[in-house]
């Protein structure tokens, strides 16, 4: 009686095992590249992949940040919200998806040249800052 139990634990624990979706994991990522690429299993079987994207409407040229991984609540999957960050409006999207790797990431390996762009936008957001405060 106590193996058959055992045996039914056991087939239960793999069963969740392989419930858990494994998303892409990326924590930084500027103009759509991720500088630290990597993969996560997530936590329980109701988890789902993410994609979250923060833009700023009124500065074109920067496309801005990024963040992928796991969400083990999955509130406020695939919505869009406003706000504003030192007058300036962003806009938030969070995309939800539940099959392995399915939020795709692009890496790159030209860090620098990204971190210099990153100063850029961020210098760039400052100043519209300011200048929407002097009008």
């Amino acid at each position: 009686m106590g193996k058959l139990v055992f045996v039914a634990l056991a087939a239960f624990a793999s069963l969740v095992a392989v419930e858990s979706v494994i998303c892409n994991k990326c924590t930084v990522s500027l103009f759509g590249f991720c500088l630290n690429g990597s993969n996560v299993t997530c936590n329980a079987n109701t988890s789902v992949c993410f994609t979250g994207k923060a833009t700023f409407p009124s500065i074109t040229s920067f496309g801005g940040f990024t963040n992928q991984g796991c969400l083990d609540v999955p509130t406020g999957c695939n919505t869009t919200t406003n706000g504003t960050l030192l007058g300036v409006t962003y806009q938030t999207t969070l995309t939800c998806c539940s099959t392995d790797r399915c939020n795709p990431v692009t890496i790159t390996s030209d860090a620098p040249a990204t971190k210099m762009a990153f100063s850029a936008a961020a210098g760039v957001a400052i100043l519209a800052s300011v200048w929407g405060s002097m009008l």
